[in-house]
């Protein structure tokens, strides 16, 4: 059964659904206002993202030397090209199971035993070729059509990790290293499925705000034009953290000494520590952190291993979705829990592999 209740704010409907037996009391927003156009000082807004890069690049250029801005402009310039084709060919993919893939689907074909749903569920990650920020509001849309939240959770971190454009962008960033490949496969779905049960046995209720957003496709809509808006919203959003994440990995080989470099890189456990650390905070889209990783050839094979796991799951604009989609609670003790699981999974699965 469904109550509306028409708020006072505009157009806006508030839908509580009641939930199916197990499930989770959800509320969904739907907003039947017109698309809004551009905002009102957009001619400002074009010029400053005209003029501020180049300025930025100038003041960067008068304070460094000739061969250190022409290697930052190389290294940032080869991770992003290499990284695009992938992001596009992830972000289509994605837009297109969110327009004409039933979510129904997903229900279907996991077990009713939440225990054997979450390996299920972290395999069938592979399912969603997107970055890690679809994954959130596709999990949040499972928890509120009664699917477990433990496997809804171990979906939300293999999705972005299994991909097969992620593996295939692996593989191209570390080329004859198919190990690498299997390497991040594991580790990343055995932190999945170790997070789903870690759910099961120590989540509680009382963390999870789950406030489902609608994915999927709406009756009366253009399945056409949902599949546009999708991948327009995920490709411009994914994109900026890949441009960011680009400038940043760039700065990082250019700008840190080579003395702080070696002082990580000399010890095992402080380099994948680093490494994880970093990846939390340049927050690079998972189809283009393996260019990244690639490009940190001073690391370990382990360290870049965990700076590609940790990254899918845990980074800064991923901390920030959680935080909106299920709450506060519930982003800060899962974010520091996948850390933790997902730098040892690492560390074992790349102390055998690599």
């Amino acid at each position: 059964m469904r109550r509306t209740d028409e708020l006072a704010m505009g157009p806006e409907a508030t839908v509580v659904v009641e939930p199916p037996a197990g499930g989770y009391a959800v509320a969904t927003t739907v907003d039947d206002a017109p698309a809004r156009g551009l905002p009102r000082l957009w001619p400002l807004l074009l010029v400053a993202a005209a003029v501020l890069p180049g300025t930025a690049l100038f003041l960067l250029g008068q304070g460094v030397s000739k061969a250190a801005l022409q290697a930052w402009q190389t290294v940032c310039l080869a991770v992003a090209v290499q990284a695009t084709p992938f992001l596009l060919l992830g972000t289509a993919l994605s837009g297109a199971i969110n327009a004409f893939v039933p979510e129904r689907v997903f229900t279907r074909l996991l077990p009713k035993r939440p225990a054997l749903a979450v390996p299920v569920a972290g395999i069938a990650g592979v399912v969603l070729p997107g970055c890690e920020c679809a994954s959130v509001p596709v999990a949040n849309s499972l928890i509120g059509r009664g699917v477990a939240p433990a496997a809804a959770f171990a979906f939300l971190l293999s999705a972005p990790a299994i991909n097969p454009v992620v593996l295939t962008a692996t593989a191209i960033a570390f080329p004859g290293s198919p190990l690498m490949v299997l390497a991040r496969l594991l580790a990343s779905l055995v932190t999945a499925a170790v997070m789903g049960w870690l759910w099961l046995w120590l989540g509680r209720e009382e963390w999870l705000r789950p406030a489902v957003r609608h994915t999927g496709h709406q009756p009366g809509h253009s399945r056409w034009t949902e599949f546009r808006r999708a991948f327009q919203h995920d490709f411009l959003q994914a994109g900026g953290f890949l441009v960011v994440g680009a400038m940043a990995a760039a700065t990082f080989n250019v700008a840190v000494p080579r003395s702080v470099l070696d002082t990580f890189s000399g010890s095992p456990w402080l380099s994948v520590l680093f490494l994880a650390a970093l990846a939390i905070i340049l927050a690079v889209c998972s189809e283009a952190d393996a260019f990244v990783a690639s490009s940190l050839t001073g690391f370990s094979p382990t360290a870049r291993l965990a700076f590609m796991v940790v990254g899918p799951m845990v980074d800064l604009k991923l901390i920030a979705l959680q935080a909106g989609t299920f709450g506060r609670a519930f982003a800060a003790r899962f974010s520091a829990a996948t850390t933790v699981v997902a730098v040892l999974c690492s560390v074992v699965v790349g102390g055998v592999l690599l």
